[in-house]
């Protein structure tokens, strides 16, 4: 099926191609859409993919880490900003599934403390390198969840130290 488009109509030419997934999927029978569990299916790709999961932290933490490098140099530029931000809030939503939920939590207060730096223009360049820090160590040193005391003991000190600046965005 191709259509024209534009002032000149016969030198342009749009040709879409149907794209029909149910013909590249294959159709399970009564009996086994009936034993098939989806969550369990979901559950066993995931844990086929967890051994991945620490080196895919990894590249998440070093692009924050460069990032923050580069925003620290650029005194904040917008692009050097938004990288920073991208690097942070990415973190922030693979974190848990990647299973470093305390990350996560490290992560959502950087993006937090980003936004309010922002409105008000003001970047305290020690707490965000302070957060990216805290990552990185967390990361390094396999600090997960609840269970990781240090680690827990850091995340409320970066969520009290940044809650004076987070806090005026939320009035």
């Amino acid at each position: 099926m191709a259509s024209t488009t534009g002032s000149d109509k016969s030198s342009q030419e749009h040709i879409r191609v149907p794209n029909d997934l149910s013909k590249k999927v294959r159709k399970m029978s009564t009996i086994e859409a009936a034993k098939f569990d989806p969550v369990k299916a979901a559950e066993e790709a995931i844990e086929k993919l967890s051994d991945k999961f620490e080196s895919w932290m990894g590249s998440e933490v070093d692009c924050l880490k460069e990032t923050n490098q580069a925003a620290q140099d650029a005194d904040f530029t917008d692009e050097t900003y938004d990288a920073l931000f991208r690097c942070a809030h990415d973190i922030k939503g693979q974190a848990e599934t990647l299973g470093f939920p305390l990350v996560g939590r490290v992560a959502n207060n950087l993006t937090l403390l980003l936004v309010a730096a922002k409105a008000q223009d003001t970047y305290p360049k020690e707490l965000i390198a302070q957060h990216v820090s805290a990552i990185n160590a967390m990361i390094s040193e396999d600090a997960r969840d609840e269970t990781n005391r240090l680690g827990v003991a850091l995340v409320s000190r970066l969520e009290e130290a940044s809650e004076p600046l987070t806090q005026l965005i939320d009035s």
